[in-house]
């Protein structure tokens, strides 16, 4: 039976990139599931890629269909943007193991819908001065840089994985991304433990 490993963590602290390295390593035999949002797309991201990003409509004919498992809606800078994970035809769970990024919130209610023992929570930490430094040069390559998001974001993190609240979704390990290459082989070698 195969095994959903949610990716998690604040803001900028290397989440796209872990995940996207851990997908290339052939020995851990991890496909993506693909989260589904409403906000605009950015420079350098690809629909179906990063996201499948889609209109208000396309969500509200998915929440009517009853396959949203689990949704999140933050008021931005910029209006309501939603997230959220579709049971769709790209989670197969008695054919492969899975990787997706999430909040502690969508790892909570995915880990609820398939069950404790299915889905694995690897939580990702940077210090603070070094998350926002990589958050603002992120934005900076943006064509049209929202600062003002980043900054709320930023802040909601604080809430969003306080202390409190990973202790009450049970999550004890953790890993720091100080340095990439030991993050990656920190990280693998832990998803292999628990296949």
């Amino acid at each position: 039976m195969g095994k959903i490993f949610c990716l998690m963590g604040k803001s900028s602290t290397g989440k796209d990139t872990i995940y996207q390295e851990l997908l290339k390593k052939e020995d851990l035999h991890l496909h993506q599931i693909v989260s589904y949002t409403t906000r605009p797309i950015r420079a350098n991201e690809t629909d179906g890629v990063e996201y499948h990003f889609c209109t208000k409509e396309r969500k509200e004919e998915l929440l009517a269909q009853g396959n949203v498992i689990e949704i999140r809606s933050y008021e931005t800078v910029h209006g309501i943007w939603d997230y959220f994970t579709v049971a769709d035809d790209q989670i197969r769970l008695e054919q492969k193991d899975y990787l997706i990024i999430g909040t502690l919130e969508s790892y909570c209610k995915i880990r609820d819908y398939f069950g404790r023992e299915k889905v694995i929570p690897v939580y990702i930490e940077v210090e603070d001065g070094t998350r926002l430094m990589r958050a603002v040069e992120r934005e900076r390559r943006q064509s049209q840089p929202k600062y003002r998001e980043l900054c709320r974001r930023f802040l909601a993190d604080d809430e969003d994985f306080s202390e409190e609240k990973l202790r009450e979704a049970e999550i004890e390990q953790r890993f720091v991304n100080e340095n990439l290459e030991d993050t990656l082989e920190r990280i693998s070698s832990y998803i292999k433990e628990q296949l």
